[in-house]
């Protein structure tokens, strides 16, 4: 486990290095058939994580968002977001990251959320999670009235899930803010928010933020309480909240 979260770190100072040569620098951003954005350096940072997994581990597979597969029936696969948050990043906020899990027969193993533009890099392995080398844990709020909510974008939430039920529950939290894709992530697994959710995802948003969770202290599902692996959007939370959260947004 110690040697994929140093390779896992490895992946983050490579594909940061990337990053910040083209961070807040006059780029191309182009329009992908979802109607996301992507730029050269999603692509090139990709690009040096793929390379350096393809030299270090060739047995290993890969899906990343922007170059799809790579032996996609291998035991190992490194699932690999390399800016999640283009549109913070190109808008010139540090508040995008690099995703970078690592799965053994479909189930995550390690993950690693990087923030380049900060030098924050988060660890996970399902058992624990460390900040630049050091511990992090959520935070124990109990109530919802105390509670710390972040969400990636509310148009989504009406567009795909229960929207009407989603501002009931911001309603009944303390405050909440739009500190979305992996930095409401971030927040979460070190302590300062309590509350994450995304109402879409896709497995290259989802396979890294699992063992940072969970090994954080905190409870990471789909958007109806399953497996986060399964399902049509995601509730992350410091596991005390969990079930209040549900109930409010499935009622």
């Amino acid at each position: 486990m110690r040697e994929f979260l140093e390779f896992s770190q490895a992946l983050a100072q490579a594909s940061g290095a990337v990053i910040m040569r083209h961070f807040r620098s006059d780029i191309a951003v182009e329009t992908k058939a979802d109607a996301s954005p992507v730029t050269i350096a999603d692509r090139q940072a990709e690009e040096v994580m793929r390379e350096l997994i393809m030299k270090a581990y060739p047995e290993h597979g890969i899906l990343g968002e922007e170059f799809g597969e790579h032996q996609p029936d291998a035991e190992y696969q490194w699932v690999l977001d390399p800016i999640d948050g283009t549109k913070s990043f190109v808008s010139g906020t540090f508040l995008f990251g690099t995703l970078i899990g690592l799965m053994k027969d479909g189930q995550p193993l390690v993950g690693a959320i990087h923030h380049p533009a900060t030098g924050h890099l988060l660890l996970g392995d399902g058992a624990k999670s460390w900040l630049n080398g050091a511990p992090a844990r959520v935070r124990q709020t109990e109530h919802l009235r105390d509670a710390v909510l972040c969400y990636t974008d509310f148009i989504d939430v009406g567009k795909y899930q229960n929207g009407i039920a989603f501002q009931q529950l911001m309603g009944k939290t303390q405050f909440n803010r739009t500190w979305g894709d992996c930095h409401g992530y971030f927040l979460l697994a070190t302590g300062y928010a309590d509350i994450m959710l995304d109402p879409i995802m896709h497995l290259w948003d989802i396979v890294a933020l699992i063992p940072v969770i969970e090994g954080a202290g905190g409870t990471i599902t789909n958007w109806h309480g399953g497996d986060p692996l399964g399902g049509d959007g995601i509730i992350a939370s410091n596991g005390i909240l969990h079930p209040q959260v549900l109930r409010a947004l499935i009622a």
